[in-house]
């Protein structure tokens, strides 16, 4: 479809509302997603502009920045394509169409993505970075991602996404699509650190081969409101995925994950395990389902979702379903929300911790079985501090 006959696909959808099913705890009420200028096209203006603060510090084989005025490579290795993404790309689309209303959005208005594409074999031992950077006032950034891993090739590839100042108004559109061929190993790192004053929404897609192996690990701790889709095809004999989140929401933040792990082949395997923190007025809803088709005998997956509410305030909805058609399967889910253990936090108190260093040291021991699934060091270290930074020292 050319882009006039998507951008009117978009105006053809209806806004998603409270009275469809998975949008059924987060009201989107006073957002309107054309009133933000696309994709650097405002007025010039200085504001919001200013250094971007990373989570990560790590040696990286390819590197690259996106902004609303553009993608620049700024390191790409040899032997591999790590280059702007072009609109017409034979595998664009196929896995993040223009059936829902920001993924269409998407697909009528991003201008800069990036395409990541390892040949057959190929190792790239040092990590694949992208920045993508929310930096103009009351502007939109439509961002797309496409990763291609060939046989038997294996690699990291990191988005994190930021905002330039923490008071940023502004609206973020994301789709990533993931191709894993038969026997490659690919680990993918999602970080969401955007402004408190960003709508993020964001559809992220990917399909694993015959043998071939996914490890992905999404952290997500900025924005305003919004939703993250998650979902993995385990669509050749073999497959696995793992997905391991973290997440930190509080003052009036609104997180939503909409997570689906569909067993398409037999012989599959996956692994999903997301836990939260929340404190102040935050809420956070998660909504999780595995698939098996009838002819995925043998599938083995594992869901887990786990909240820990640091106020009698926030709030957590959490809700795993299965949906299986076979008959030759392993299937199991499990969900907790709770208030901070009060026999923990006097144990701590009593003996002369501050509340805020109690309540560090918990939350560190809820996050820890979580980050010890993430493979990369600096990764698991940025989110490891990023958690525990979100307590109050006093």
């Amino acid at each position: 479809m050319k882009r006039a006959e998507l951008l009117e696909r978009y105006r053809a959808l209806p806004m998603p509302s409270t009275a469809d099913e998975h949008w059924r705890f987060t009201d989107l009420g006073g957002f309107d997603p054309d009133a933000f200028v696309p994709n650097g096209h405002g007025p010039v203006s200085d504001t919001g502009t200013g250094p971007v603060r990373t989570m990560l510090d790590l040696e990286t084989a390819g590197m690259a920045a996106v902004t609303e005025h553009g993608l620049e490579i700024q390191r790409a290795p040899a032997g591999v394509t790590f280059a702007p993404l072009s609109g017409d790309h034979a595998r664009l689309y196929e896995l993040v169409g223009h059936e829902e209303k920001f993924a269409a959005h998407n697909a009528a208005m991003w201008q800069h993505g990036l395409l990541v594409h390892i040949p057959r074999g190929v190792i790239v031992e040092q990590p694949l970075y992208v920045r993508v950077t929310n930096s103009l006032p009351n502007e939109s950034l439509f961002w797309r991602l496409l990763v291609i891993a060939e046989p038997e090739s294996r690699f990291t590839v990191i988005e994190e996404y930021a905002s330039s100042s923490p008071e940023l108004n502004s609206y973020s559109n994301a789709a990533v699509e993931i191709f894993v061929e038969q026997a490659a190993k690919v680990e993918y790192v999602s970080i969401q650190n955007l402004s408190r004053d960003t709508w993020h929404f964001a559809s992220h897609r990917a399909r694993v081969a015959r043998d071939a192996e996914l490890d992905w690990v999404a952290g997500g701790f900025g924005s305003k409101m919004g939703k993250v889709r998650i979902e993995n095809d385990l669509a050749g004999p073999g497959a696995t995925s793992r997905v391991t989140g973290a997440y930190f929401a509080d003052g009036r933040q609104h997180l939503d994950y909409d997570t689906f792990q569909e067993h398409i082949a037999p012989s599959t395997t996956s692994d999903f395990a997301f836990k939260g923190a929340l404190r102040d007025r935050a809420t956070v809803v998660w909504r999780g389902m595995i698939k098996v088709e009838k002819d995925a005998q043998r599938t083995n997956a594992y869901q887990e979702n786990r909240n820990l509410l640091l106020s009698d305030k926030a709030h957590a909805d959490s809700i795993p379903g299965l949906e299986i058609e076979a008959n030759d399967v392993r299937c199991t889910h499990g969900a907790t929300i709770g208030q901070v253990d009060r026999e923990q936090l006097f144990y701590l108190m009593a003996r002369g911790l501050p509340r805020g260093e109690a309540e560090r040291l918990i939350v560190r021991g809820f996050f820890s079985d979580v980050l010890d699934r993430i493979e990369l060091q600096p990764v698991r270290e940025a989110l490891g501090e990023a958690l525990e930074a979100r307590i109050p020292q006093a």
